[in-house]
């Protein structure tokens, strides 16, 4: 069972460190970008750059939260097992947050780039986004610190 949680805790901690890592940068290079930019440019790139983003991350996303219950599940020490259920509870917010909020406005700007066109709201759209890129990067900031308990705990 060792083996099982180690190599969980491992794919989770890479798992969410990709995702951590993007929200991050996010947050801290590509917010400040998009509120400089015009509307055209944010509506063409960001919906570009969403395109990619939520056609390639959902699967680190979803690995990160069952390697996550997985090496919560078998660990047999108490604070492994609340660092998991930490870590667990702040992915899962984090995705509630991302299903709610990001990935509705993230599918209108790829929409917008698809068809070349600007939304009236663009502007809006990207305030509402940067609203909630700080929680949701501070939420995975959380999730890696507590699976690394997982990982130092023996």
């Amino acid at each position: 069972m060792k083996t099982l949680t180690d190599v969980s805790a491992l794919v989770a901690v890479f798992s969410t460190a990709i995702i951590y890592g993007t929200d991050v940068f996010c947050a801290l290079v590509m917010r400040p970008a998009a509120s400089g930019a015009s509307d055209a440019s944010v509506a063409d790139l960001l919906g570009r750059v969403h395109e990619y983003g939520d056609r390639r991350l959902p699967l680190p996303g979803i690995l990160a939260i069952i390697a996550t219950a997985l090496a919560t599940a078998t660990h047999d020490s108490t604070p492994a097992r609340i660092g998991g259920a930490i870590a667990l509870t702040a992915l899962l917010l984090w995705l509630a947050i991302y299903l709610r909020i990001s990935a509705p406005i993230n599918k209108k700007l790829r929409a917008a780039a698809a068809s070349h066109t600007v939304p009236a709201d663009t502007r809006q759209l990207q305030q509402r986004w940067d609203s909630v890129i700080w929680t949701r990067a501070l939420l995975q900031t959380i999730a890696l610190a507590s699976l690394l308990t997982i990982i130092l705990t023996r």
